[in-house]
């Protein structure tokens, strides 16, 4: 952040170069560098799941729904009341514990 704090010199914020990232423009764009973020570029995390058709069908709804979210914030105020933020962050803890209660029950996946 360029936001000034007391422990961190002023003149070097004033200096610095500052880089941002910004998501990728598009459904489609924005759902593939989903799959290229860690953990699920991961093929061990990807591929290591006792329920690996439930996990990948639920993955992509997460990607998707994720995406969505994204696309979304480009429209401000229309369609939406309160602004919803979805980070990467948040993407990765879903998709950790998407995995995680596929492990831990796997007698049933409730799709309901």
């Amino acid at each position: 952040s360029s936001y000034p704090a007391a422990t961190f010199p002023v003149a070097i914020l004033q200096n610095g170069v500052k880089m941002t990232t910004e998501p990728p423009k598009g459904l489609r764009l924005n759902i593939a560098g989903s799959y290229k973020m860690d953990p699920i570029s991961n093929p061990e995390f990807f591929d290591n799941c006792t329920k690996d058709y439930n996990f990948k069908k639920l993955l992509f709804g997460l990607t998707f729904f994720h995406a969505v979210i994204q696309e979304r914030r480009l429209y401000g105020p229309l369609g939406w009341n309160i602004p919803y933020e979805f980070t990467e962050s948040d993407l990765r803890i879903s998709v950790m514990q998407l995995k995680m209660f596929l492990e831990e029950y796997p007698e049933e996946t409730p799709f309901k």
